[in-house]
């Protein structure tokens, strides 16, 4: 639809919605040609995949504790639904879901480096619910440096500019900004832990299992789906406040950086998460349902 990620051309594309529903059409159009479909842009094909003729499921990736959006899966109860977590799914539970399925990497794209444990890492976005000005209080508590990698999107400025510029003024704290992907590997297996002390039900928090596979211990407040990915005392520690959090730091070596990995390798690649999506696929196509058409899924092909 586009030659380019939407959100990196910036100012260029002003009606993103409009690539989004030409996407829908052209799916729809192609539909004979597949078994199933499988969408990732929330909600907005309901209406046209209703209408098809091959089972499509749907894995929502944000927040459900919205009242707004309820209605609208009231009223689509036959969209067959994945979720991220558990947690995520608690405030619709009557709605139609087909599995939950915990997001994955590639293995060899996530290496641990050997390198000094030095500080302590944030990576993410500088957001009221991301909880930076926490990771501070926790790393000066700890006296401990903390490195931010993190990027400051335009709706979080205002939060940027008058609660966290300031904070970064501390002899502890790099502000690194916005690290890509060639960069995280470097960044996380060189810190002591990642401190994640969200404020919000976090539906998944990839960045947890891209330090698990760099070796790195997380510390991270228990809310959302935090329980599900962070085993308390084996990958990290699952804390309630910054005092509990910055106790965690100093026992931070009592987690196997090996084990970590580990953890990462049988629960969170994305060899296992293909494996998971296979089974969902392949149990809506025995469904039943006198539209869904019957066969195998060549796991190569998909």
């Amino acid at each position: 639809m586009c030659q380019q990620a939407l959100r990196l051309q910036g100012d260029k594309v002003t009606d993103p919605l409009a690539y989004h529903i030409c996407m829908i059409e052209l799916v729809a159009k192609e539909t004979d040609n597949f078994d199933i479909v499988h969408f990732h842009i929330d909600y907005l094909h309901f209406p046209v995949s209703r209408r098809q003729k091959i089972p499509c499921v749907t894995t929502l990736h944000g927040r459900l504790d919205i009242p707004e959006i309820h209605p609208l899966f009231q009223e689509f109860p036959d969209m067959h639904l994945v979720s991220i977590s558990d947690a995520q799914r608690e405030p619709m539970l009557w709605a139609n879901w087909a599995g939950t399925v915990y997001h994955g990497l590639p293995e060899e794209s996530f290496q641990p480096r050997r390198k000094p444990h030095e500080y302590l890492a944030f990576l993410g976005r500088i957001s009221p619910e991301k909880g930076v000005d926490s990771a501070v209080e926790i790393a000066k508590r700890s006296g401990i440096p903390i490195k931010i990698a993190a990027k400051v999107d335009p709706a979080d400025h205002d939060f940027y500019e008058e609660k966290i510029r300031h904070l970064l003024d501390h002899p502890l704290v790099e502000f690194v900004g916005e690290i890509g992907d060639s960069e995280k590997c470097e960044f996380l297996s060189g810190a002591r832990a990642l401190l994640f002390p969200i404020d919000w039900p976090e539906p998944f928090g990839l960045v947890m299992i891209e330090a698990l596979a760099c070796g790195t211990p997380v510390i991270a407040f228990s809310h959302g789906s935090v329980p599900e990915i962070i085993q308390d005392g084996v990958t990290g520690f699952l804390v309630s406040t910054v005092d509990e959090a910055a106790a965690a730091v100093g026992r931070i070596n009592d987690i196997d950086r090996n084990v970590c990995r580990s953890v990462f390798e049988q629960r969170f690649s994305a060899r296992r998460m293909c494996s998971d999506y296979l089974d969902v696929y392949r149990r809506l196509l025995r469904s039943g349902d006198p539209d869904t058409r019957t066969g195998e899924i060549d796991p190569v092909a998909a």
